[in-house]
């Protein structure tokens, strides 16, 4: 009986496939895998970057994030996609906030010893740095701290119950464009449990699909995206003009947002029609 048992079990697991692994079928439509489920090829390894950044580890065939780390950035990928289709699955902790990025039109690196006061919150922040660029990653002292902001749009993914984020504005639950375009159906599983999800982008065209539900369609030229871009954006003139008139290729990235979570199975198909 536990023979037959473990026979059944194996034949299941074939069946469904391994995790980081591509099928047949997916090789012949296109299909190419980010993430081995082993190593950071494909990705701008933090821990390769001058100076080494502490932001993301693989662990059990997963990228995950590191918690409170020296260097607090996005996982940004080697290679720029113009239209795609990517799909991957994900798992938050308990009140947990992350995102899935593409069509990166900047990287803000933030030495945090060298932020300039001045007025505007975190965006102000930002405007004030992309401005004068006085941080320096090479130059990090052994004791300061940094953080790298990724420009681009966001596929929000969070703990939609428990984070504060979700109960402030619709446009910051999961599958929503972040801070621009609120979902209009809701498909996560609660935090802790594993999600699927697929981002398309054709043109400017962009769709949001969890757990095999298209939660959220339109395009990245819809008044609504330059209205949120400049309400959010005013005080960083350099960022709200790359997001409201952005590039037609960008980088892939999955988010640190401070919170311990799990990225696998990332595949993608570029060039998608």
């Amino acid at each position: 009986m536990m023979k037959t048992l473990f026979i059944l079990t194996a034949a299941v697991s074939l069946a469904a496939g391994a995790d980081n692994t591509l099928a047949p079928a997916e090789k012949k439509a296109g299909w190419r895998l980010l993430f081995d489920g082993q190593t950071m090829n494909g990705w701008q390894d933090p821990a390769k970057k001058n100076k080494p950044g502490d932001a993301w580890v693989i662990e059990n065939g997963c990228l995950k994030t590191v918690v409170r780390p020296r260097i607090a950035e996005d996982l940004i990928s080697q290679e720029s996609f113009g239209d795609f289709e990517l799909t991957f699955d994900w798992r938050l902790s308990l009140r947990g906030n992350t995102g899935v990025k593409y069509r990166i039109q900047d990287t803000v690196f933030v030495d945090n010893s060298k932020i300039q006061p001045g007025p505007g919150g975190f965006e102000g922040m930002l405007g004030r740095e992309i401005a004068k660029r006085p941080s320096n990653r090479a130059a990090l002292a052994p004791e300061s701290k940094a953080q790298v902001y990724t420009v681009g749009f966001e596929m929000q993914l969070l703990d939609d119950e428990r984070h504060p984020d979700a109960k402030k504005d619709p446009r910051h639950v999961t599958g929503a464009l972040y801070a621009m375009i609120a979902p209009t159906s809701h498909a996560a599983h609660p935090a802790a449990e594993w999600n699927s999800a697929k981002i398309v982008i054709q043109g400017s065209r962009f769709q949001h699909w969890v757990n095999g539900t298209l939660v959220l369609e339109g395009s990245l030229a819809d008044p609504r995206i330059r209205e949120g871009v400049t309400k959010r954006w005013g005080p960083a003139p350099t960022i709200l003009e790359a997001l409201a008139n952005p590039k037609p290729r960008g980088p892939i990235c999955l988010q640190h947002h401070g919170d311990e979570v799990w990225f696998k199975n990332l595949k993608v198909r570029a060039g998608v029609r």
